[in-house]
């Protein structure tokens, strides 16, 4: 049996599983949860050595989320029903405020941990410390902290990222319309605030998307995103920029040290062939990420109950065929609006549009419109509407 490209040492013998899931964030984690309380055997191997580590995303969960998934609410901040969007110069700001309760961001190394060990308990088998290194068949070679591996496995699921290496070996779309992003997090006292996410549309600070603090009276987490080509003096000076005046801080003193995040945002949708004969995609690697929010974490758990449902269909039937109806192209058509409107934030590349889009925006029809996309029933389609 060959060894992965680059390691000279023998693999070890061949394992077998049923389901071999690639990628231990919150969507390969339902995903291998769900199957295995459904009676199959799954091996989810994760590349980093910890869980509370290398965390790339802001964790702010939206009220159809909470609404619809058990989260321990003990890893959750504060309930968050104010959001204050800025043009460029911060000057006139509009505020939203809802009746209900939003947004709460998540304590996502906790978070992890609890779902592996939700994962564990179903019997899902965790290879932390394991990288995926390439398929050959329907063989699978890791590389893990004892050396190179082998998986035989019946269906494999990418939940490896927006540059999934398991998309790429299943000849299956990729995600090619890609914003960067970069924050910092850090502890803040309680200021008697309400809980606030402030917006600041700046193309340039963040070209093509959004600056922004989240402050929730426990944590802020300040950050910038955009394309990567379009910043003038790179990502991490942008972020700096930022910090330096963002709003929301008033009184915070901002520490020495931070926990600093980021990484690729995948925003041009949903993809259209997220699954074949021989596996899936989930999460990011599926491009569920909302074009024009750019929120991931309802869709990467709403996708996984569908992939989970079609894989166990497969499993139990015989047949591979069943996940051919496992496909991103009918969820399109439920993005075509945010698509749209992802096309028209693009194409807002200098402050003075972005100032005089401000202008509508202080309608009472630019309110409504900016409250329904924030603070709207619609989610990701789930299961059954898909």
């Amino acid at each position: 049996m060959p060894t992965p490209a680059g390691d000279s040492h023998r693999p070890r013998a061949m394992a077998r599983t049923d389901v071999l899931v690639v990628g231990a964030g919150l969507a390969g984690l339902h995903v291998a949860t769900l199957l295995a309380r459904r009676g199959h055997d799954v091996l989810l191997v994760e590349r980093r050595t910890s869980l509370a580590a290398a965390i790339r995303t802001t964790g702010i969960f939206v009220r159809k989320t909470l609404d619809d998934f058990p989260l321990p609410s003990e890893h959750l901040g504060p309930p968050i029903r104010r959001v204050v969007l800025y043009p460029p110069g911060l000057r006139r700001p509009v505020s939203l405020v809802s009746d209900r309760d939003e947004y709460r961001v998540g304590d996502m190394a906790p978070l992890y941990e609890t779902a592996a060990a939700v994962a564990a308990d179903a019997g899902v088998r965790t290879a932390l410390g394991t990288r995926y290194a390439g398929r050959q068949g329907n063989t699978f070679h890791l590389v893990g902290r004892d050396g190179p591996a082998v998986v035989r496995a019946r269906f494999v699921v990418g939940a490896d990222g927006a540059r999934s290496g398991v998309a790429r070996d299943l000849g299956l779309d990729r995600n090619h319309h890609l914003l960067v992003g970069a924050e910092e997090v850090f502890e803040v006292p309680a200021n008697g605030e309400p809980p606030t996410f402030h917006c600041v549309l700046d193309p340039s600070l963040a070209p093509g998307y959004l600056a922004w603090v989240v402050n929730d009276g426990q944590h802020a987490h300040v950050g910038v995103a955009g394309y990567a080509d379009r910043f003038p003096e790179g990502l991490r000076r942008a972020l700096l920029r930022f910090s330096s005046s963002a709003p929301g801080l008033a009184g915070v003193d901002r520490p020495e040290t931070v926990e600093r995040r980021g990484g690729p945002i995948p925003v041009g949708g949903v993809l259209r062939r997220i699954g074949c004969a021989d596996g899936l995609l989930v999460g990011d690697a599926a491009g569920a990420v909302s074009p024009l929010t750019a929120g991931g974490l309802d869709p990467c758990l709403r996708l996984s109950e569908l992939a989970a449902s079609v894989l166990d269909d497969a499993l139990r039937s015989g047949r591979p065929e069943a996940l051919t109806r496992y496909s991103g192209a009918a969820l399109r058509a439920h993005f075509r609006g945010r698509l749209t409107l992802r096309r028209g934030l693009a194409h807002v590349r200098t402050p003075a549009a972005a100032t005089a889009a401000f202008t509508l925006l202080r309608t009472p029809f630019g309110r409504a419109a900016a409250g329904r996309i924030l603070f709207g029933d619609r989610s990701f389609p789930g299961p059954a509407r898909a």
